[in-house]
């Protein structure tokens, strides 16, 4: 059931409606997989798939779709040689991913030489919103499609702490110093100037705000405005916390070349500790319980859609 704040003001499922449900589910093609180790994560990839799907049939209904499909598919990359499409979460992968998407295409030998900035600025991957309609419909029907995802509050203390306790030429100046002058009372000229030393409950006021002074971010966007999960019926749904053996069978059922294995390093920042339950645990203790309630009610249809359990 909604928060009773939310019952009263506009349901988080009410953007759904209008919109199409997805074809139904298509079996993976498992041609590729030569050995039974799989057998467990196939297992859980199935239900997966089946609760998301199970519900996008609760929650949707079948009037005109409302959104353009340029804008639908524009967070996804093509991969051509092997066919696949993936939709980029950021703080859930995503840069390891982007490699392992210029391996396979040949655009890189090992996913160990690929810079951060390579990664990100190097424009070397083409998204799907560049082709034209018949191109995007023809990739949408024949492409595997995947999506990994993380626990949605866990990502998000993630990209603050990658953004805002990091030097950041972008999200300083940018994002920063409109949230230490909106929510920081006696801000000093410094921190105004610079952005710097933005805290997690400044950057919590600035999220939960409907007049936010600077927009939305894809680091901190929800799953569910990103990549539709609801419209674009995914084959493959892997999790942050199972990323490893997730990504690792995937390759396999895409037919990667069998040296390609998903990389194990932090992408940035590696001295630091990794954001986990117990770490989220520390930055949700400088939030009032209000503040942590609206914080989950932001993400509820992400924990919903991919069955995480309320923080």
């Amino acid at each position: 059931r909604l928060p009773e704040h939310q019952r009263t003001s506009e349901s988080p499922l009410s953007w759904f409606r209008g919109l199409y449900l997805p074809p139904a589910l298509h079996p993976l093609n498992k041609t590729f997989v030569k050995s039974d180790e799989w057998q467990d994560i196939d297992g859980t990839q199935e239900k997966r798939r089946a609760f998301l799907q199970d519900f996008c049939r609760k929650y949707n209904s079948r009037k005109k779709l409302q959104t353009h499909l340029v804008h639908l598919v524009s967070r996804i990359y093509v991969e051509d040689r092997h066919k696949v499409l993936y939709c980029e979460v950021p703080k859930a992968g995503c840069s390891n991913w982007k490699r392992v998407l210029m391996v396979l295409s040949g655009l890189a030998a090992s996913t160990n030489n690929i810079s951060h900035d390579d990664v990100h600025y190097g424009k070397h991957l083409r998204k799907l919103d560049s082709y034209d309609l018949k191109g995007i419909y023809t990739r949408l029907n024949m492409y595997t499609k995947f999506i990994f995802v993380r626990d949605p509050v866990e990502r998000l203390v993630s990209a603050f702490r990658d953004k805002f306790e990091h030097p950041n030429s972008y999200y300083h100046p940018v994002f920063g110093k409109a949230i230490i002058k909106k929510y920081r009372h006696n801000a000093d000229e410094e921190a105004l100037k610079s952005g710097s030393g933005v805290k997690f409950k400044e950057f919590i006021q600035y999220l939960l705000d409907s007049h936010r002074p600077v927009g939305m971010d894809i680091h901190w966007e929800q799953v569910s405005k990103l990549c539709y999960p609801c419209l674009i019926n995914y084959d493959f749904i892997g999790k942050f916390e199972t990323l490893e053996e997730d990504a690792n069978y995937f390759l396999q059922l895409v037919g990667a070349p069998a040296n390609l294995k998903f990389p194990k390093f932090k992408d940035r920042h590696s001295s630091d500790e990794r954001t986990s339950t117990e770490v989220v645990r520390q930055y949700l203790k400088e939030l009032s319980k209000e503040e942590r309630q609206l914080t989950y009610d932001f993400y509820y249809l992400d924990y919903l859609m991919f069955n995480y359990t309320s923080p």
